[in-house]
């Protein structure tokens, strides 16, 4: 009786996976990077093919999208991989009626008994099986990661260790499909996606050991508010370290194209650190800031009243004034007039000519006695004008 069931299954069998198929892939979602190949069961009402889904039959067309690749697995792994975007059509499958090729080469008592014969051996199924599946080569993107304890970043703006936490998500994409395939996916398995907390706990592990140091060989040059606009810089950093996520192109067939840090918040203690810090620096900065207003204005005053000491009155305290506090530091403000205070006064009927570099007094006593010839008559105003200019510089 067994052998007889065997006999009507495998006839049976027969004539239904006679159909061609068309193949299609699964629906893809973000995360999917590998899709089932289905059959296309119907169309705008039309077709009815339930044969055996390990089958594939001589003509067959499978549909391959933009952004995958099409494996096709026998029993002894990958047969075939499809890598252009297009309709595919297989001939390494069982000998189909439906096929002019295969009728012609083979007849159609061939094609039946051939077949029937090899099923009622394995109690009406067929050895041959065959499987495809669609394999995603788009940027994989939205892979959440959060650190789940504080990481240590070493910030040489502030000079010292910050506890912080941060939240973002990672894109991947594959480079090597069959790599992937081989070694990333669970064998016998033509559906996957990095949705599955299980699926990628391993890929998130591993980059979280590469984002602290790569975050720690950026602290060199941004501060931790800067960090998460600087994703490029990060990527770059992960795959100059040349461990664990700067492997996954070689082991995985997998790559990191992308890092967005969402937040990066400090831990309590390290908050209260940055805030001491910043009110300090505040508090210094006004300090600074006042003492050197009151500098430059105390300077000033200095310069104004060893002029007009001199004999010049307040015309020209206000006229040395302004002159001589835009060119001395006022730093040294007040060794200049002590010097100046100390200084004998000079005379004489006619001055000497003026010394390359001329001090203070000297530019006084100079401009007091041009005066006097001024006022004499013995220079006009523009001569006067003119050594004027000479003696201080202009």
């Amino acid at each position: 009786m067994g052998i007889l069931n065997s006999v009507f299954d495998s006839i049976g069998g027969t004539f239904a996976d006679q159909w061609k198929d068309i193949i299609v892939p699964g629906s893809f979602d973000e995360q999917t990077v590998v899709a089932p190949g289905i059959r296309r069961s119907g169309q705008d009402g039309r077709g009815s093919n339930y044969g055996n889904s390990g089958v594939l039959s001589n003509g067959s067309i499978i549909q391959v999208p933009e952004g995958t690749a099409g494996f096709i697995y026998s029993r002894s792994g990958i047969e075939r991989v499809i890598s252009e975007p297009g309709g595919y059509e297989y001939r390494d499958g069982q000998l189909s009626v439906f096929d002019a090729q295969d009728r012609t080469e083979n007849g159609l008592g061939e094609i039946f008994m051939g077949q029937i014969g090899e099923r009622i051996g394995f109690s009406g199924m067929t050895p041959d099986e065959k499987r495809v599946c669609f394999v995603n080569l788009r940027e994989i993107r939205g892979v959440k990661f959060g650190t789940r304890g504080p990481l240590a970043y070493n910030d040489l703006f502030y000079g010292t260790d910050l506890e912080v936490h941060s939240f973002g998500s990672i894109a991947l994409q594959i480079a090597d499909p069959v790599v992937f395939m081989r070694d990333f996916v669970p064998a016998g398995t033509y559906s996957y996606s990095l949705a599955s907390p299980q699926a990628r706990e391993q890929l998130i592990a591993e980059f979280l050991h590469s984002f602290i140091g790569a975050l720690n060989r950026l602290s060199k040059t941004y501060r931790i508010s800067q960090l998460p606009s600087q994703g490029s810089a990060i990527v770059d950093a992960i795959m100059s370290d040349g461990g664990n996520a700067a492997t996954w192109e070689k082991r995985f067939g997998l790559k990191l194209t992308s890092v967005a840090i969402e937040s990066i918040d400090f831990s309590d203690a390290s908050r209260e650190l940055v805030r001491r810090y910043s009110e300090k620096k505040m508090d210094v900065s006004a300090y600074e800031g006042i003492s050197e207003h009151a500098a430059n204005v105390a300077a000033q005053q200095k310069i104004a009243e060893g002029i007009r000491d001199k004999g010049l009155g307040d015309a020209g305290g206000m006229l040395f004034g302004m002159n001589l506090a835009n060119g001395l530091d006022p730093r040294n403000a007040s060794q200049a007039t002590g010097a100046a205070a100390q200084a004998p006064a000079t005379s004489g009927s006619t001055p000497a000519p003026p010394a390359p570099a001329p001090d203070l007094d000297a530019q006084i006593e100079t401009l007091k006695k041009l005066k006097e010839l001024l006022d004499a008559g013995i220079l006009s105003q523009e001569e006067f004008d003119a050594k004027k200019n000479q003696v201080l510089g202009l």
